[in-house]
């Protein structure tokens, strides 16, 4: 995996660890991002899971490919 998304996945992960979902209600990371549990991740692990998307859209598709990912 690209190193530039590394960071950001690395973050989700701790993020989702340390969610409702994961803590109370005892699901997987990978359950806790079905639609059926969205109301028990914070919108903060959300918004980063966008983050993470966008990051790995964004080395798949040609035009930003050579230029790199776009900083914010």
């Amino acid at each position: 995996m690209p190193s530039s998304c590394q960071e950001i996945r690395q973050e989700l992960i701790e993020c989702m660890l340390k969610s409702n979902c994961v803590l109370v209600k005892r699901n997987t990371v990978a359950e806790c991002f079905k639609s059926e549990h969205a109301d028990d991740v914070p919108a903060e692990c959300q918004s980063i899971r966008k983050s993470y998307a966008e990051c790995r859209r964004g080395m798949i598709d040609p035009r930003k490919r050579f230029r790199g990912n776009a900083t914010q």
